[in-house]
């Protein structure tokens, strides 16, 4: 089978998939439950199943909450084209909801991947979130960057955009913006840390992928696996992280 963490779309999501990847293969070794390895994963937020079913793929089982009705049908559709239709359960809800969907301290690894730009409360949110982990548990948080998004705007010419996403105290650049919310890297390990958990690192997602043309990629053999590399190698260090679309960070429970 081929390698279902990286396909040509994984330039976006390839920090992502490197840094969960290793996370699933050492909780598994360490979940010690009678010599199963594969874990209890659950993907908040999952929607069609962009992560769901590549874990799944993987052998884990995976429970989507999502509250879109027709993401979840899409998620149903993807999983049994891919044959993992047994390892995968979609529900519907959301993160403040969470806990009345599924059980509390249940999951061996959780993913709350774009959900906290979102919702009205993200410290409450991320609570039952983490209520949901195991203990020992893994969590894996992807949330929209600040800093990212005001240079974006500053290269694009919004320069007065950009302004007003540097002040604005939710990272939103005007009224025009697509989301309520972004994120520094230290506000994410305040969050996570307020909520119990020990983070364990802290990447850049996207740093450069949403910067580069699209045809500096595309109309050269090499090109694209060469961004990639270039965003594996930029995602830890922090004077890239600062600057990246998305932040991503892993912390544990207990």
């Amino acid at each position: 089978m081929s390698d279902p963490l990286r396909p040509r779309a994984s330039l976006r999501t390839a920090v992502v998939w490197e840094v969960l990847r290793e996370a699933l293969d050492r909780q598994a070794k360490h979940s010690g439950r009678s010599g199963d390895d594969a874990l209890d994963v659950l993907d908040t937020g999952g929607g069609t199943g962009n992560f769901a079913v590549p874990v799944a793929r993987l052998g884990h089982r995976v429970t989507v909450v999502d509250p879109s009705p027709d993401a979840l049908f899409a998620l149903e559709r993807r999983a049994a084209e891919a044959g993992v239709t047994d390892l995968v359960r979609a529900v519907q809800g959301d993160a403040h909801g969470l806990l009345d969907v599924v059980d509390r301290e249940a999951y061996d690894v959780v993913l709350c991947h774009g959900v906290l730009e979102y919702v009205e409360d993200p410290e409450g949110a991320l609570r039952n979130v983490v209520g949901a982990l195991r203990e020992s548990g893994t969590l894996s948080l992807l949330a929209a960057g600040r800093n990212g998004a005001v240079l974006a705007r500053a290269i694009a010419g919004h320069f007065t955009e950009a302004q007003r996403g540097l002040a604005d105290p939710d990272g939103r650049w005007g009224e025009g913006d697509p989301l309520p919310r972004r994120f520094t890297g230290e506000d994410l390990t305040r969050l996570v840390t307020a909520a119990g958990l020990d983070v364990a690192s802290v990447h850049g997602v996207r740093v450069f992928a949403d910067l580069v043309p699209g045809v500096l990629v595309d109309t050269e053999p090499g090109q694209l696996e060469a961004l990639l590399q270039l965003e594996l190698a930029a995602a830890a260090l922090p004077a890239f992280r600062s600057i990246a679309t998305q932040l991503h960070v892993l912390a544990r429970r207990g």
